[in-house]
């Protein structure tokens, strides 16, 4: 399968900008303006917020997390088989790959793992170029996001950064296997960008794309199986310690 390039050169920030307003759902409008909440409760009294802008770990649930991602294409979809492989099977699969780098991990480090892409059911996954193009602002709008998606899940705003390498050699070998079992890429092509997979082989499973609402309730799974883990060691620790 083939796919395309695009140049870093052949863009303009006007144009990059204007094709994500065009990409940018109604479910991720609702999250960039979405109302102040106070727990759980959305308070109408305070107008919308501007998420992008100063985002807040009260505007954050993991339902809309998985939702937005399960419909968020990764490879801007030009992937082989029915259904687009979404940046929430992509967070499965970063997941299962750091647990096979770091077996010894707590479930507060996998859950750094799985939520590394969080800020994309607002933003979407921009492919790099665009990146590129636009510059340090967007970098900048996704730190915030991630900073207020940690603070809502009880995690640091920011990963340590020998723990955040981590992630992000499982995130260069989740891109190999993607980019050859189903973006077309040749073998040598995929090492040049992403490097060698080290001997990690994710089972064919997790390469399987699936239908969005699928790909969400996998991901809720994965979410809450860490929290139990979570809530198990707290529990665990609390006891030794009394």
């Amino acid at each position: 399968m083939g796919r395309t390039v695009c140049g870093r050169g052949s863009f303009q920030c006007r144009c990059a900008v204007d094709i994500w307003a065009k990409r940018t759902s109604f479910a991720c409008r609702r999250a960039v303006f979405a109302p102040k909440r106070r727990g759980n409760k959305t308070s109408e009294n305070h107008g919308p917020r501007p998420v992008l802008i100063d985002p807040s770990p009260l505007d954050v649930e993991i339902e809309d997390i998985a939702h937005g991602l399960a419909r968020v294409a990764r490879w801007n979809g030009q992937t082989r088989g029915e259904h687009a492989f979404s940046v929430a099977q992509h967070s499965l699969l970063v997941l299962h790959v750091t647990r096979l780098l770091a077996p010894a991990a707590p479930p507060d480090k996998l859950l750094i793992a799985l939520l590394h892409d969080a800020p994309e059911y607002v933003v979407g996954d921009m492919i790099s170029p665009f990146k590129a193009v636009i510059g340090g602002d967007y970098k900048s709008v996704e730190e915030r996001l991630l900073a207020a998606i940690h603070l809502r899940f009880a995690l640091p705003a920011r990963a340590p950064a020998d723990w955040k390498r981590t992630v992000k050699r499982a995130d260069a070998i989740s891109a190999y296997f993607e980019a050859t079992r189903l973006a077309g890429f040749e073998e040598g092509e995929a090492v040049k960008f992403f490097g060698r997979p080290a001997g990690v082989l994710p089972p064919a499973s997790l390469l399987e794309p699936l239908p969005p609402r699928e790909a969400q309730l996998r991901f809720l799974q994965g979410f809450r199986h860490l929290e139990r883990e979570r809530q198990a060691r707290t529990a665990s620790a609390s006891d030794k310690g009394g």
